[in-house]
C-alpha cells in the first residue's frame, strides 16, 4: 500500500458548512474503504491549511479517483503527497546509481 498526505483547505461552501464535517470526514472515511484505501489519520490544522488526512491507497490511481471525489463534493480542495517511509527511502537511495 501506498502512503499519502492529503492537506484540504476549505471552500467557500465546506466554510459555511464546518459543523456537519465530522459527518463528512466519516462518509470519506467510508467511501475511501469501498476503494481499498485507509484513512489512517486525521488532524484539523491550524495555518495555511485546514485539514491533514494520512491515507493508504493501493495505487496512484486509486488514491487521485478519491481526492477528486473529495473535491468533487465542493466543501474542500485538496492538495496530495506521495509519501515514502524511512525503508522505502532507503530503497530508493540505494537504487541509485
Amino acid at each position: 500500500m501506498a502512503t499519502f498526505m492529503v492537506l484540504a483547505r476549505y471552500t467557500h461552501q465546506g466554510a459555511e458548512h464546518v459543523k456537519a464535517s465530522p459527518e463528512r470526514l466519516e462518509a470519506v472515511k467510508k467511501a475511501f474503504h469501498t476503494k481499498g484505501a485507509e484513512v489512517k489519520a486525521f488532524y484539523n490544522l491550524m495555518g495555511e491549511y485546514d485539514s491533514l488526512l494520512i491515507v493508504e491507497a493501493p495505487s496512484d490511481e486509486i488514491m487521485a479517483q478519491l481526492a477528486l471525489g473529495v473535491e468533487s463534493k465542493g466543501n474542500v480542495r485538496t492538495e496530495t503527497h506521495r509519501a515514502f517511509s524511512e525503508a522505502e527511502f532507503r530503497k530508493i537511495v540505494a537504487g541509485m546509481s
